[in-house]
């Protein structure tokens, strides 16, 4: 017990004794100084006193897929100082192959009696996988923020940035540069977002006479060697311009074009999607569509402290408009 409550109160910068009043419920504690004794053992893994478990942490989970893409914690970053500024601390939760799932890390983070959780992309974006985990975190009430659009069903407040206009921006600057022959390299088949740039381009494609026939739309994993497979395959379909749904398929794309001996922009035009970090530091700096972190991840924060304070929950998606940045990766259509 002694070493517990030295620990916390290291933890905290307050003596054992004000631990000690605050875990024996006395009085003289300032409100702020007991709920950061309560964090505190929420963080270091002790379990509270059995007359203190009715309350819930000041601890959030923040859900990650993975860091090896920049703008995960790019996002994360965002929402981890938004949540700290209104006194609750992130709980990291990011996938790794053969590590713990989504489902193992909500009964973790609810053993911890988290005061709520956010997702930014996961298994609710993917139509073919189980989403019996989110079922629970809605019948436990348990406030929920969702970045990226999700499959039907899934009853939670949702910021997402508009895969529509993003597709859109991307194409009609391509056809301003006078491309007609233009690949499409999207996440896999079963992901909201990437069904979502698809439809926005099949109608885009509708109404400017373009064609995307089978051999111009590939779907991927996100990443740069995916990417870089998946792009090779429209190369030899014959576009001059490649729309890729991240950064780092992008980055794939050109190498793949590179590998094909070829070059960007002169032969082919590349367009990314996020404007994550460094993309201005590659060869050539990257056109990409770049994702308003910034007020997409206040909105997040906005919406979660509605519910963790007791407001109505909404269901509704909060759409975000994108932004074109042209820079050195595209240009005139060629006529290779």
């Amino acid at each position: 017990m002694s070493r517990r409550l030295a620990e916390v109160a290291r933890k905290v910068g307050v003596s054992e004794a004000t631990v000690s009043r605050v875990l024996n419920e006395k009085p003289g504690v300032s409100e702020s100084t007991r709920e950061a004794v309560l964090t505190a053992l929420d963080v270091l893994g002790y379990e509270r006193p059995t007359k203190l478990r009715g309350e819930r942490a000041r601890l959030v989970g923040l859900f990650l897929p993975e860091l090896q893409n920049p703008i995960f914690p790019a996002f994360g970053e965002v929402i981890g100082g938004g949540l700290a500024q209104n006194g609750y601390t992130p709980v990291l939760c990011t996938q790794s192959a053969g590590g713990i799932s989504e489902a193992d890390y909500i009964e973790l983070l609810l053993q911890q009696r988290v005061s709520g959780v956010v997702f930014v992309g996961g298994v609710y974006t993917q139509e073919d996988s189980s989403h019996d985990h989110y079922a629970r975190l809605t019948d436990l009430k348990m406030p929920t923020v969702l970045v990226s659009a999700p499959v039907s069903g899934l009853d939670f407040a949702t910021v997402s940035c508009d895969d529509s206009v993003a597709m859109e921006l991307a194409l009609s600057h391509l056809r301003q540069l006078g491309h007609s022959r233009i690949g499409l390299l999207l996440g896999p088949r079963d992901h909201v977002p990437s069904q979502r740039k698809l439809a926005a381009a099949i109608a885009f494609a509708e109404r400017d006479r373009l064609s995307f026939d089978d051999d111009r739309v590939v779907h991927s994993l996100y990443s740069l060697e995916a990417g870089q497979a998946a792009a090779t395959r429209l190369l030899q379909a014959g576009v001059t311009a490649i729309v890729c749904a991240s950064d780092p398929m992008a980055l794939g794309a050109i190498r793949a074009v590179r590998r094909a001996g070829l070059r960007v922009p002169h032969d082919v035009s590349v367009i990314g999607y996020d404007d994550s970090a460094l993309m201005t530091c590659v060869e050539p700096p990257l056109t990409t569509v770049r994702q308003p972190i910034d007020p997409m991840g206040r909105m997040v924060i906005e919406l979660l402290v509605q519910q963790i304070s007791g407001d109505s929950a909404t269901s509704d998606e909060f759409f975000f408009e994108p932004e074109l940045v042209v820079r050195g990766s595209t240009g005139p259509a060629s006529d290779r």
